[in-house]
């Protein structure tokens, strides 16, 4: 078997694709996650060393300025002028609520107090973290770190926006913070370490990833095998059934799967096709020897015959024997031709509302002679039954039965035949007096060239019972036999009413 037109291999790399499909977007996801966390804490940490140091460079310190005190006349006022009215104590002086209206002014700016304070941020080596300040709107920097890359531009801000950004530049991540006076601070450090944790937090997880696909390829490889040895039973027990042992069965431990029913299926069908082989080498078999025998007796007596010179009526005897045996053997082809055509189906059969009564009393009828000459009494009980089904056919299985009724009853025996309807189905029972059937041949009466040879033997090829059977089973319905020994036999058919 090629490895692409293996069911096996198909399944195992359908399930590799999939569970490699969601390990590689486990992988990837855990990735994106890490490394936002870990940029997420990075930004945490520049935006606290932005603000920190903005406050400590940028925002000065807020003192009250009262201003000098006003300076007092010496002495009383004169006359009745009052005293000047300062307002209420609390009170600051005029020119102290001007400056306090006054545009705030400009914080100084030291380089050397800044580089003081950068220290506390700073960190040492290439990964450290670097800044670098930006006065006056100005696009050079009044300080920077000796560590800081080389490009690091001013950030592009409104007037008055004092908010804390951080922004992605060259494989650096940065954060800075202005004040309202275009005065710029900026934190940064590069994303190196963070991007060397990533890659090795994601080859540990996609290491781990292997270890799931080996495993769960594993566990497929054994489920698949498991799923799949059935099959390789049921293919092993076909291709010796197909090589003629028809003997042949599909164990399976577990019947109750899928493959198991299957298996029981397949099982029942081999057991039937093993039952028609076999029929039909018996049915083979007994056809051969049926004719065989009329055979053998036209070639006697022609050969007998033709041995020397004879008279007419030697002739003429022998013309009539020859006729009587090819006669049987056209019965008997007949016979075989149509159970051939039940087999397979082919036989095409009315369907007419017909009075199963009326049947049964013309067969009654028309084998009443055949009864007187045996001194056998016919005894009828027919209730009205309409059924669906062919008549001719219908009246063929009476008539079997009627006949064998008679052939094997005692002399001066009776014939029972009732119809009329039991359980919602027509029924036709057709009894006799005679010795009965044993119960081994009971069983095998209706199989094809079956006689039972010790109390129901004769002349006939034994395939009246199984032309029988075939037909009430064309029409839905069923025939059984039952015999009590030396007390007759008992033949009932049922069909279903016509609806």
């Amino acid at each position: 078997m090629k490895f692409t037109k293996s069911i096996h291999w198909r399944l195992l790399l359908w399930i590799a694709f999939l569970l490699g499909l969601v390990l590689l977007a486990l992988d990837f996801t855990g990735y994106e996650i890490y490394l936002s966390n870990r940029v997420g804490q990075l930004d945490d940490a520049l935006r606290q060393r932005a603000g920190a140091m903005s406050a400590d460079v940028f925002e000065p310190e807020t003192r009250p300025d009262f201003g000098a005190p006003p300076v007092e006349p010496a002495g009383d006022p004169p006359g009745d002028v009052p005293p000047p009215d300062n307002g209420p104590p609390d009170m600051a002086p005029p020119h102290a609520a001007a400056r306090k209206n006054a545009p705030p002014e400009r914080p100084p700016f030291d380089v050397k107090q800044v580089g003081t304070l950068a220290k506390r941020f700073e960190t040492a080596g290439a990964n450290g973290f670097y800044v670098v300040v930006w006065r006056n709107d100005s696009n050079d920097a009044a300080y920077q770190s000796t560590n800081h890359p080389v490009g690091v531009a001013p950030p592009q801000l409104q007037r008055r926006d004092t908010g804390t950004y951080t922004r992605t530049r060259n494989g650096f991540r940065e954060a800075y913070h202005a004040t309202e006076f275009g005065d710029c601070i900026l934190v940064g450090r590069t994303l190196a370490p963070v991007f060397a944790d990533a890659r090795r937090f994601v080859g540990w997880f996609g290491l781990g990833s292997l270890v799931v696909l080996a495993f769960g390829l594993g566990g497929a490889w054994f489920i698949v095998a498991g799923a799949l040895r059935p099959v390789n039973k049921i293919s092993a027990a076909a291709a010796r059934i197909s090589s003629g042992d028809l003997s042949q069965r599909i164990s399976l431990p577990d019947a109750e799967s899928e493959l198991g029913q299957l298996a029981g299926v397949l099982n029942s069908t081999f057991a039937r096709l093993e039952a028609a082989f076999t029929q039909q080498k018996q049915f083979t078999a007994d056809a051969a020897h049926e004719l065989r025998t009329p055979l053998a007796v036209m070639i006697s007596e022609a050969q007998i015959t033709l041995a020397r010179e004879r008279a007419a009526p030697d002739y003429r005897d022998a013309l009539t024997v020859c006729l009587e045996t090819a006669q049987q053997m056209r019965r008997l082809t007949e016979s075989l031709l149509e159970l051939a055509r039940f087999d397979a189906g082919q036989e095409n059969l009315r369907r007419e509302k017909l009075e199963v009564s009326v049947v049964v009393a013309d067969c009654v009828k028309l084998l009443a002679p055949l009864a007187a000459g045996r001194s056998v009494k016919i005894n009828c009980s027919l209730m009205p039954a309409q059924i669906l089904g062919d008549a001719e056919r219908l009246a063929q299985v009476v008539t079997n039965l009627l006949t064998n009724a008679i052939h094997y009853n005692r002399e001066g025996g009776d014939v029972g035949v009732t119809a009329g309807v039991e359980n919602g189905m027509a029924v036709v029972r057709v009894s006799d007096t005679g010795c009965g059937i044993s119960s081994a041949d009971l069983s095998r009466i209706f199989e094809r060239f079956y006689r039972a040879n010790r109390s129901r033997g004769g002349s006939h090829a034994g395939l009246g019972l199984a032309i029988a059977q075939s037909i009430v089973q064309a029409h839905g319905g069923k025939i059984e036999a039952a015999s009590v020994a030396n007390s007759g036999a008992t033949f009932t058919v049922r069909l279903p009413l016509a609806t």
